[in-house]
């Protein structure tokens, strides 16, 4: 999400970037009467297996029960969404297959619900609502072809596909914290801190229809800090910049819970490079090779 961390839950307009790197999933028929799982990671290493009853979805055999739970809820609101999904009660191989590193946050389980419905032939969104509190921005990026308007409203949930090509792009760099940052958590400290939600939802829905028109990366610069500075106040947490990068000569921008997973850097790119390795942070991506 480029725009519109947290405010977005109280119906800000959001820019979310999709990333060309996700999650893939076959379902083949299988022997026996119960679906078999495996999760690969992005090495095709599996991280996850499980025996998943077709009765109630439990699992009958499982390397990690959390993942299971999760798995049982997805489930079990596939099938409130569509009855006729897996009602003939026949066995399925199911494999998925990152293509990122799990620690990198670009959505493992948000791209695993919109395969789900996928599979369940229903609405991913209508199936994420069903079973997660955030947003739902990162499953409408699951099925976009590049980047969206995202609006979570009392009135609306939706987005639009959006011409966003900043001609800078070749100074925006994704460096990954190397930290893994709890959304729920996020979400949590958030709901607790915001002031003034009126106030905070029109100022960064203006921010997300300027950043779409910024000509130049001094102009986007400035959106990108006018953000990070309207979270701040109107939360009270402390900008990742000045956090832990305050002598770093360029923009950085929290994107979605502050304080972990991927930030946003402008800069040159040796620059950039030389900055953020320093500091034990290696996983540096251009803008070109992660936006879809």
């Amino acid at each position: 999400m480029l725009t519109g961390e947290y405010a977005v839950l109280d119906g800000a307009l959001a820019l979310a970037l999709p990333t060309k790197k996700g999650q893939k999933m076959t379902v083949k028929a299988h022997r026996g009467t119960d679906l078999v799982w495996q999760s690969y990671d992005h090495e095709g290493k599996v991280w996850f297996e499980s025996e998943i009853s077709i009765y109630d979805f439990s699992a009958v055999k499982t390397t990690d029960q959390a993942v299971s739970d999760k798995l049982k809820k997805y489930l079990k609101n596939a099938v409130r969404l569509n009855c006729e999904f897996l009602d003939k009660w026949n066995a399925y191989k199911i494999e998925t297959f990152l293509e990122f590193p799990r620690d990198w946050g670009l959505g493992s389980s948000s791209t695993l619900i919109h395969l789900i419905a996928e599979w369940a032939e229903i609405m991913p969104l209508e199936l994420y609502l069903k079973c997660e509190n955030g947003s739902g921005y990162d499953v409408a990026c699951a099925g976009a072809k590049g980047p969206i308007e995202f609006i979570n409203s009392p009135e609306e949930v939706s987005y639009t596909p959006v011409d966003f090509k900043p001609t800078f792009a070749d100074q925006l760099f994704f460096v990954h914290l190397g930290q893994k940052q709890s959304s729920d958590d996020g979400i949590q400290a958030y709901l607790k801190a915001v002031k003034d939600k009126k106030n905070l939802v029109k100022t960064i829905t203006d921010i997300t229809e300027n950043v779409q028109e910024a000509k130049d990366l001094s102009s986007f610069k400035k959106l990108m800090e006018e953000h990070e500075s309207v979270i701040a106040k109107h939360t009270g947490f402390t900008p990742i910049k000045a956090e832990r990068f305050s002598n770093f000569d360029g923009t950085i921008k929290s994107l979605g819970a502050w304080g972990g997973d991927f930030v946003l850097a402008t800069g040159d790119k040796d620059y950039v490079q030389q900055y953020f390795t320093g500091k034990g942070l290696p996983t540096i991506i251009p803008y070109k090779e992660m936006v879809l």
